[in-house]
């Protein structure tokens, strides 16, 4: 039997340039997921805008507390009932000309609970494909890991690359973390290579139930994203996952499957290093 303080959804979009078109899509989303018995939704990384230069996110910079993404997150919150984790958002960084990639979480009431700033930035050549991606002439990494109780269990919140990182995970699992979301827009090729690798040795490292919620699709900047939204299980086990284009997913967590494995399968407390 479902319960709404069990139920957890990823959303899959395929975001374009069109802030106003992204947000109504994200509602119809969330909507939907609600609909379908979700207490928890997770939007993907970049939810409401991808333009076709990083430097664009500059327009729809936010002051912390302030500003129509925001006000949209924490109404869809309230609007619906529902915790919503609110992929990234652009808001001021120190540095002048640059954002911070922040991932908002608010309660069913509508009220901001936590912020996360991406830590680790996309810096890289594929050469396969010679697409260049450097996030860091636009983004300024945040440096602190974010851990939060909620109806659902301990959340631990990481953005995209961060999957690559095991020792960030790992820290959020020292906090008590028994769930990761992790929003994302892997690239087509990386994604294909490792998207589902990634996410599922989060989950058997550290016995945790991972909510990864990601782009999935062709945009306007020529990127295409990888898609394959999923939830996976403690044990590894992908428990559901949209393949490409626009849809969700949502699993009961079993959290009394997750206290089991973890006693009777205790590789957390094996650690020796």
């Amino acid at each position: 039997m479902s319960d709404k303080n069990t139920k957890v959804a990823a959303i899959q979009m395929a975001t374009s340039p069109n802030v106003s078109a992204n947000l109504l899509e994200a509602e119809r989303l969330i909507s939907e997921a609600v609909d379908g018995g979700a207490g928890l939704v997770v939007l993907p990384e970049n939810f409401a805008f991808m333009g076709e230069q990083d430097q664009e996110m500059l327009t729809l910079l936010e002051e912390p507390d302030d500003g129509p993404l925001q006000g949209f997150l924490s109404q869809m919150a309230k609007r619906y009932g529902v915790w919503v984790v609110g992929g990234t958002i652009p808001l001021r960084a120190s540095q002048g000309g640059k954002v911070r990639a922040a991932c908002l979480v608010f309660d069913d009431q509508g009220k901001r609970v936590t912020r996360y700033d991406k830590i680790h930035l996309f810096d890289v050549h594929l050469m396969e494909t010679d697409e260049r991606y450097v996030e860091s002439n636009t983004i300024e990494s945040g440096n602190e890991t974010v851990v939060i109780d909620t109806p659902f269990g301990r959340l631990g919140v990481a953005v995209c690359y961060d999957l690559r990182f095991p020792e960030m995970f790992r820290k959020l699992l020292e906090k008590g973390a028994e769930i990761f979301v992790v929003p994302s827009a892997f690239t087509a090729m990386t994604g294909k290579a490792h998207w589902e690798t990634l996410v599922r040795a989060r989950a058997i490292e550290n016995l945790a139930f991972v909510v990864a919620a990601a782009q999935g699709g062709y945009h306007v900047n020529g990127r295409e994203t990888h898609g394959h939204s999923m939830i996976v299980d403690p044990w590894g086990t992908v428990l559901a996952q949209v393949p490409r284009g626009t849809g969700y997913v949502s699993v009961d967590l079993d959290r009394d499957y997750q206290k089991t494995i973890r006693r009777t399968f205790p590789t957390i407390d094996h650690r020796r290093l």
